[in-house]
């Protein structure tokens, strides 16, 4: 028996060196597809092909967020200007305006991002660590194991939801067919009330009219629907059971569910038929609302 699991979860690992505090966060929500999107220090690009083949391998689905953040330790870098962008900057400006720089003119050149870093040189220093690397990639992990720990958890939490959707299904789909059972009585009812009022004389002949009623009752018949929804439900435990990855064919499941409900209700001939199929339609969105929170 598998495990369901949910796209949305939020994780967090961190640690403490003598060179400085690191911490990864790993942020997930729902997604067609599996989208990876990492933010790393300058220096440590080289994590980002490593963090998004583990995502890889836990995850089927989902929009993930990873993001790495270091504080160097105080007395650790500091303010590094990058002196040849700035150079550049500076000589396109005065080429510009025709004339000196001024050292206010320098000073808003300086906030432009990339040309000033803070601690960038030492941080880059640390990403030729191997033993640092190899530290932050197993945090990196780390916190991936623990979203997918949260992630199951709230599939969990959906298959219970799921579960009592589907259960209420049926309960209701065995209401619309006890309602359903009384459609050909009714509708004899009413056809025989029309004749009456248009064929005062009783000029119909009765063999057309009964067999004006039979097709009427195969029209309005619902047991094929009846019969789809009880092997949907049936569907839909099996998919829960598996686990994850199910989330596709659960949405798909939905569909035809409320395709089905649909149909019924547009046989019905009685308020309590409708009234039946109405309340499916109702769960039936309900379900669907929950499928698209599964992996």
């Amino acid at each position: 028996m598998g495990q369901l699991s949910g796209m949305t979860g939020f994780a967090r690992a961190s640690g403490e060196e003598s060179w400085g505090a690191w911490a990864w966060e790993a942020k997930s929500v729902n997604g067609r597809s599996l989208d990876v999107r990492v933010n790393l220090p300058p220096g440590f690009e080289a994590l980002e092909r490593e963090v998004k083949a583990e995502a890889g391998a836990r995850f089927n689905r989902g929009s993930l967020q990873v993001g790495l953040r270091i504080d160097l330790a105080a007395g650790v870098g500091g303010a590094v200007i990058d002196e040849a962008l700035l150079g550049a900057m500076i000589a396109a400006t005065r080429k510009a305006a025709g004339t000196d720089v001024t050292a206010e003119a320098v000073a808003a050149l300086m906030t432009v991002k990339g040309v000033v870093e803070m601690g960038g040189s030492s941080l880059r220093d640390l990403a030729q660590d191997e033993a640092i690397v190899a530290l932050l990639s197993a945090g990196a992990k780390k916190a991936l194991d623990e979203l997918a720990k949260g992630r199951l958890a709230e599939g969990k939490a959906l298959a219970g939801m799921l579960g009592g959707h589907l259960d209420e299904i049926e309960r209701l789909s065995a209401e619309a067919a006890t309602h359903a059972a009384t459609q050909p009585g009714l509708i004899k009812a009413r056809l025989q009330k029309q004749l009456d009022e248009l064929d005062a004389d009783n000029r119909v002949d009765p063999e057309r009219f009964a067999a004006e009623a039979a097709l009427s009752a195969a029209k309005a018949d619902v047991r094929e629907e009846l019969d789809r929804l009880a092997a949907h439900v049936r569907t839909g435990r099996d998919l829960l059971k598996a686990g994850s990855p199910a989330g596709r064919k659960i949405d798909f499941l939905a569909q035809e569910l409320n395709r089905e409900a649909n149909t019924l209700c547009s046989k019905s001939i009685s308020l309590d038929l409708t009234n039946a199929g109405l309340g499916l339609k109702g769960v039936i969105d309900q379900f669907k609302e929950q499928a698209a929170n599964v992996e």
